[in-house]
């Protein structure tokens, strides 16, 4: 069992940065999926187990950086230039699969955090 434990979010005018953090319980494959409201929950970004392999959604590409501290067994989610359409409640997931391979379903994560709202003045 991987309990996840977010930390970050809050609100920030558009153009602002954020940084989202997950500290997990075990070493895994982590990222972020996020949910605005109305609309289903999308893939923002994952890092591999190792830390060697990434992958970004085309809406945050170029504007977050996902990194992650094996010391501290955390991951963060670093976004700049944010957009009033980032706002959302943003998910930290894990899985235990120890690939190269990142993917971007939601069903494919088997742990998820408790949620933490992000919004994006205009």
């Amino acid at each position: 069992q991987v309990q996840l434990v977010e930390s970050g979010g809050g609100l920030v005018q558009a153009g602002g940065s954020l940084r989202l953090s997950c500290a997990a319980s075990g070493r895994t494959l982590m990222g972020w999926f996020r949910q605005a409201s109305g609309k289903e929950r999308e893939f923002v970004a994952a890092v591999n187990w190792s830390g060697g392999s990434t992958r970004y959604a085309d809406s945050v590409k170029g504007r977050s950086t996902i990194s992650r501290d094996e010391a501290k067994n955390t991951v963060s989610l670093q976004t700049n230039s944010l957009k009033p359409e980032d706002t959302a409640v943003y998910y930290c997931v894990a899985d235990s699969r120890r690939t190269l391979y990142i993917p971007t379903h939601p069903k494919e994560y088997a742990y998820w955090g408790q949620g933490t709202q992000v919004t994006v003045s205009s």
